[in-house]
């Protein structure tokens, strides 16, 4: 079966109908993430259907356990090649999408990325996460923000939390189950206003690898002292 088919059948599964117009942005953005990666190492995955499944499909899961629809303003922290901001763009182009990273390469692949596949409200931004969360227009600012496969959960909070505004949800998505993480960084997801909501757990529909979404409710604004000085949060996560 043709990756758009089983993809789309996958998807309107979870009451999302593909416009034909949706379905040319799946094809354009595997085209360009497959040119620009001979040229720089976006990923280690551009065979069509593996895309599909590992990258597509994967970030456009998060929206199966949060509804998309309610979310006007996301941000994507470490988004790499555009997982998972992208897909989720294409699929509820209401999104006002941040995204963040560290490597200006990718963050131009992404620009033109948005400008091909004529994405508007997409910002890309070059840097730290640390040294942007401190931006008054970024701080507390976002409904949801997502981190996919970048760190672990107590690192993630302090890279993520800072974005959320009180009442918003933080998504990480992770691959293995994640419940020592989720031990590990109890005490500073408290720290920095998070409370875990719900795990939840599912698998790729042909590999059938597992894939875990935890969700973290902020529930006040971000203490003035976080996120601490680019490169501590790695170097010393909070415990």
């Amino acid at each position: 079966m043709k990756p758009l088919i089983w993809f789309s059948e996958l998807l309107s599964q979870h009451g999302i109908a593909l416009t034909d117009e949706q379905h040319r942005q799946f094809d354009t953005y595997h085209r360009l993430l497959a040119d620009w990666n001979e040229r720089m190492n976006l990923t280690g995955i551009t065979e069509r259907e593996a895309v599909y499944e590992k990258h597509f499909y994967d970030s456009v899961s998060l929206s199966f356990f949060v509804d998309l629809k309610e979310v006007e303003r996301m941000a994507d922290i470490g988004s790499g090649a555009g997982f998972p901001s992208i897909p989720l763009k294409i699929c509820f182009p209401q999104l006002e999408v941040l995204i963040v990273d560290s490597l200006n390469k990718r963050i131009q692949f992404l620009t033109h990325l948005a400008s091909e596949l004529r994405l508007s409200k997409v910002e890309c931004v070059h840097g730290r996460a640390e040294d942007i969360a401190r931006m008054a227009e970024h701080r507390d600012a976002y409904d949801l923000v997502t981190a996919r496969a970048v760190a672990k959960l107590n690192v993630l909070g302090e890279f993520c939390l800072p974005f959320v505004k009180k009442g918003g949800l933080f998504a990480a998505m992770k691959g293995s189950d994640p419940q020592e993480e989720i031990r590990e960084a109890a005490a500073s997801l408290r720290e920095l206003r998070g409370e875990l909501v719900q795990v939840h757990a599912m698998k790729l529909p042909h590999e059938q690898s597992d894939r875990h979404i935890v969700l973290v409710r902020k529930t006040d604004a971000t203490p003035k002292k976080y996120p601490r000085k680019a490169g501590l949060p790695i170097k010393q996560p909070l415990v």
